[in-house]
């Protein structure tokens, strides 16, 4: 276990950044045993992970803003590649001095994916939570097709995703940050396409854990689960209890958990 940190305990937002204009936040501790990159979903921001950044006191923590949300709007919307690009950027700053970990949300996920296959001598695991990988197991859905409404679109998706209550707790300034990421959201949505994969996972040679909850979309992620075993063995699958969708947020000590728990075994196994 690490010492007291050098910096303050809390995710911060830093002057540093190795990519200009994405807003990168850290905590920093005393002699860590990696560093943990995470990345956020679809109309998220690097500050969800303040909690699991709490509990990874033996790790480094840096979350970021991905381009064209919040911090990062400026940047405007990209797609994959581009994402991939930057996370490769700031996988490269870390990796000379301590071992790196990622960690991807939902559309992170994809992202954390795509820079271990295209760099995978830079990073030792890859945790990722519910992230779509349609292209590896179809999931069905009745949500109508997307418009070009960036600010209804970014709405129905926090309705769809959190809930209606959560929504209308928002106050109207947070509701139009939410909207001013749509744009961001609706890329993201775009680039998941049942008919194009992007890689193949098949080619991933870096361990990774694909987690999931177990509430409603549970039997999907479990068939999911299973095609992704059968594609390569060095992804192993775990399920988190009375977990939804957003368990960075509900549940910061199961996942943190799965994380540590996977990294002790790639240690071992060193």
């Amino acid at each position: 276990m690490s010492s007291a940190p050098p910096t303050p305990e809390r995710l911060h937002f830093v002057t540093d950044s190795p990519v200009e204009g994405l807003a990168v936040a850290e905590r920093r501790v005393n002699n860590p045993d990696a560093t943990l990159l995470c990345v956020h979903g679809g109309l998220d921001r690097g500050r969800s992970f303040a909690r699991l950044a709490r509990r990874a006191e033996r790790f480094d923590v840096i979350a970021y803003d991905r381009r064209g949300y919040q911090g990062s709007r400026l940047l405007g919307p990209s797609g994959l590649d581009q994402h991939v690009a930057d996370l490769v950027q700031l996988m490269e700053r870390e990796a000379p001095s301590r071992p790196v970990i990622l960690f991807g949300h939902s559309f992170g996920g994809v992202v954390t994916f795509g820079a271990a296959l295209a760099r995978p001598e830079l990073v030792r695991l890859v945790v990722n939570y519910e992230s779509p990988l349609p292209w590896v197991k179809h999931r069905p859905s009745s949500r109508p097709a997307l418009t070009d409404d960036a600010a209804f679109e970014a709405e129905q998706f926090f309705r769809r995703v959190v809930s209606n209550g959560a929504w209308e707790r928002l106050s109207e300034l947070e509701r139009e940050s939410r909207r001013l990421d749509g744009p961001a959201l609706i890329s993201d949505l775009r680039g998941l396409r049942l008919d194009n994969a992007p890689y193949d996972l098949a080619q991933l040679v870096t361990p990774a854990s694909y987690v999931h909850g177990d509430g409603i979309l549970a039997p999907y992620y479990r068939a999911l689960g299973v095609k992704l075993r059968e594609l390569n063995p060095a992804i192993d699958v775990r399920e988190i209890t009375h977990a939804n969708h957003g368990a960075h947020l509900s549940h910061p000590d199961e996942i943190f958990r799965a994380i540590d728990e996977r990294w002790e075994l790639v240690c071992a196994s060193a």
